[in-house]
């Protein structure tokens, strides 16, 4: 088989989203040329000193891997690829050893491994380099330039597709240039550069007619088409489809064109919703353009392509409330899917096998299928967190999605029962799919799999306290529930409220709250407290509670409970409020008073643009006066020297008195020292060493931190702080608060602490009601912003 460069295009689409992309991705072919000028005599396709059986090895491998790859075979062409990879190795002929890692690195991408696909392409680059050999370099590039796209990294994406299309013109390469002028489009509308998107698919378009390349212009013309509709410009769309559909309707079957049809389709379903009035017309257009994708699948062998093609046929019968044949063609694409285990094309299906059986009132069926879902979610998740699209959906809108609408089925299911094992069985379990998603949340936030590393056993913390309640609210479309776990057991209680109204009254309550001249957030938080305490409050007085647990979801994690109001008393004044990412990852100790050592920082001077904080310095004196401690203030707070005290002793608290702000964005958010800001990134560092040390950290305080009202993920990253940190619990404020108030809350705490018989959460509702029965600081703009995080013993 004959596949040189100037012949052979390939095409990789990331399909780790809830639909195939709206992008095409041109991948440049990478059986290098087997001979050119640059080439030193070892890198030629046969070395003259090489036995000719391992040459045949190596090809043999090489071209299994290409069949495997174009029937959608992944895995298995990884397999092969290297394989290949390892036999041209070992008979030194670089250039289709660098030709092979990067074919290879198209199937690490295939399967969403785009961290192993980036280290593959690494290793091809250094070869390409070695051999000086510009046009491998180029292509090289060119992939890397891709990769980094697909992960979001633009700027990273421009040098890589800038340098390689720079080469490539010196090369007078028009097959080359007109592939990565259309990814560079992409590039360019990932970055919401529409205008030079166009310019450069236009580009990309001319340059393939010259080259004589029907699949370059293809893809570019369906990139281009989707540059336009998502520029609100859906008149130009249709004739740019139309003339792609022509040319694919050409063109033999392959690989290449059932994801061809399958994106066009995909395409002029986008379009119905600009032109509803040809809405029938594409909808019988999709139809047959499925249908004629799957049967180029099918001919093909390539069993991905099949399940994209059944897959979309299903949706649009779903659509259409033909919920049999949806169904047929959805098993279909599931049984697909299977037998090139596809996880990242399997989930969508099985989530719309849910789908449909719940509309066809089959809650038994709809249940098992959203079970399914969730576990081929689990295997997926990286993958799906490490891929970006013009749509930017990410995996915490999908595993939501799904994790909630199974919730739904398990709690409606559950009201149905009369058998009470059965009935508990299904809270049980909706209550794990919670703490599943909040797992994943944080995953996601941190950009670390392993953050939630040292979860614990739910069961047993169940029984950690018996004056302790743990309520889990899930907030749906049509009603809001309330998981809450008693010494009893669990128990469920639904409220008639739907997601939408619930939300309303956090917003306003949160925005209201932080106006400390008025009180108009009281009717919010009167409302909050009808909805969200009074159901329970029977239950809560018969066992005696005194701290509630909430594992908030969403825009309740960025309100203070301790500040719900039922009408004569907040909340604070009956019970002890704790939050906490998800209860399997609470390290059930008590903390210990005897020998108990804090690390106190803080900055009183203004720095870095952030005004003064003057109080810190008596908020620090306090601490030292209460307990051992080590404290760094000012310059003398700098991250080299936080760190040489971590390393140095094994505090049991770590307080640090100094601007920070959780952001929505990971890489946004940090704590201010006083030579630079402490990144989450140096949080994990220091975590590496305080989460394997012989006595864990037991607090970690951030007294002047905030997070931004209505940011629902900047309020997930503070929540997450203490696990992030390896630390048992966290204290830390929503907002930034006076600091007088502020330096008064954390005097108390800490006294109220050195107590053995006070809890974390009681020494924080101590403190928070010494504040609340001054009157300069009743407002609870002033002691409600103040939340333990995690372990509350």
């Amino acid at each position: 088989m004959n596949r040189t460069l100037s012949k052979q295009t390939g095409l990789l689409f990331c399909r780790h989203f809830l639909r195939l992309p709206v992008i095409m991705v041109i991948l440049i072919s990478t059986a290098f040329p087997s001979c050119t000028p640059e080439m030193k005599p070892e890198q030629s396709w046969v070395s003259t000193s090489t036995p000719p059986s391992e040459t045949l090895s190596a090809m043999e491998y090489h071209e299994k891997g290409i069949v495997a790859f174009e029937k959608g075979d992944f895995e298995s062409a990884i397999h092969d690829w290297t394989q290949s990879e390892k036999a041209f190795r070992a008979i030194k002929n670089r250039e289709k050893q660098c030709a092979v890692l990067v074919e290879l690195s198209r199937a690490y991408q295939g399967i969403g491994l785009n961290n192993k696909a980036m280290e593959v392409l690494g290793n091809a680059l250094v070869l390409a380099e070695g051999s000086r050999n510009y046009h491998h370099q180029a292509i090289v590039m060119a992939h890397l330039g891709n990769l980094y796209t697909l992960m979001g990294d633009k700027c990273r994406a421009e040098h890589y597709l800038s340098q390689s299309l720079s080469v490539s013109k010196r090369m007078d390469d028009p097959e080359l240039v007109a592939a990565i002028l259309n990814n560079q489009g992409n590039l360019y509308l990932l970055e919401k550069k529409y205008l030079d998107a166009v310019a450069a698919y236009t580009q990309s378009i001319e340059t393939a007619r010259t080259a004589d390349s029907p699949l370059l212009t293809i893809t570019a013309l369906i990139n281009l088409a989707r540059a336009h509709l998502i520029n609100d410009q859906a008149e130009r769309v249709k004739p740019i489809l139309d003339q792609a559909l022509e040319k694919l309707n050409r063109l033999d079957d392959s690989h290449f064109k059932s994801y061809g049809l399958i994106n066009t389709g995909l395409a002029y379903l986008d379009l119905e919703t600009h032109l509803p009035e040809f809405q029938n017309e594409f909808r019988r257009l999709c139809h047959g353009i499925f249908s004629q994708a799957g049967k180029v699948a099918q001919r093909t062998n390539d069993y991905r392509a099949m399940s994209y093609a059944s897959g979309y046929t299903g949706k649009l019968h779903e659509d259409e409330r033909r919920h049999e044949e949806a169904l047929a063609f959805t098993q279909t694409a599931v049984f697909a899917a299977q037998q090139v285990y596809a996880p990242e094309s399997l989930y969508k299906w099985q989530w719309q096998a849910g789908r449909i059986f719940k509309q066809m009132n089959k809650i038994d069926q709809a249940v098992a299928a959203y079970r399914r879902t969730v576990f081929t979610l689990q295997s997926i998740h990286q993958a799906i967190d490490n891929c970006h699209d013009i749509q930017q959906a990410s995996f915490r809108k999908i595993a939501g999605s799904v994790c909630f609408e199974l919730v739904d089925l398990l709690l409606q299911q559950s009201k149905s029962l009369e058998n009470k094992q059965e009935h508990l069985a299904l809270l049980f379990e909706a209550r794990d799919v919670v703490e599943l998603l909040r797992v994943y949340e944080l995953r996601n936030y941190f950009k670390d799999d392993c953050v939630d590393a040292g979860g614990f056993d739910t069961a047993n913390l169940d029984s950690i306290s018996k004056t302790a309640v743990v309520i889990y609210p899930v907030l749906l479309e049509d009603r809001t529930e309330l998981l809450v776990s008693l010494p009893s057991g669990l128990k469920q209680f639904s409220i008639p409220v739907n997601q939408e109204t619930i939300t309303r009254e956090i917003r306003a309550f949160r925005s209201k709250l932080e106006k400390r001249t008025t009180w108009e957030f009281l009717p919010h938080a009167q409302a909050l407290y009808d909805n969200l305490i009074r159901p329970v409050e029977p239950d809560l007085s018969s066992m005696g509670a005194d701290t509630l647990v909430f594992v908030p979801s969403g825009p309740l994690r960025t309100i203070p409970m301790a500040a719900l109001h039922d009408g004569k008393r907040f909340l604070i004044h009956k019970y002890a409020t704790v939050i906490t990412p998800g209860l399997n990852l609470i390290d059930p100790t008590p903390i210990k008073r005897k020998n108990l050592k804090i690390l106190a920082v803080g900055i009183t001077r203004a720095s870095q643009g952030f005004p003064p904080l003057p109080e810190v310095v008596s908020e620090l004196q306090n601490i030292s006066r209460l307990f051992s401690s080590k404290l760094l203030l000012d310059q003398d707070f700098s991250i080299s020297n936080m760190e040489t005290e971590l390393r140095k002793e094994e505090f049991n608290i770590v307080h640090i008195a100094s601007h920070g702000q959780f952001q929505g964005d990971v890489d946004q958010t940090f704590v201010l020292a006083f030579d630079e800001k402490l990144t989450m990134d140096t949080l994990d560092k220091y975590a590496g060493f305080l989460q394997f040390r012989k006595t864990p950290l037991d607090l970690l305080a951030l007294s002047a931190c905030e997070s931004a009202a209505g940011d629902d993920l900047a309020a997930l990253g503070m929540a997450g702080v203490a696990v992030k940190a390896g630390a048992r619990s966290a204290l830390a404020t929503l907002w930034s608060i006076d600091d007088m108030a502020s330096s008064r809350m954390i005097k108390q705490f800490y006294l109220q602490l050195k107590d053995p018989a006070v809890s974390r959460a009681m020494a924080l509702q101590r403190a928070q009601l010494s504040l609340l029965e001054d009157p300069r600081y009743d407002h609870p703009g002033y002691w409600s912003a103040f939340l333990l995080i995690n372990n509350w013993l």
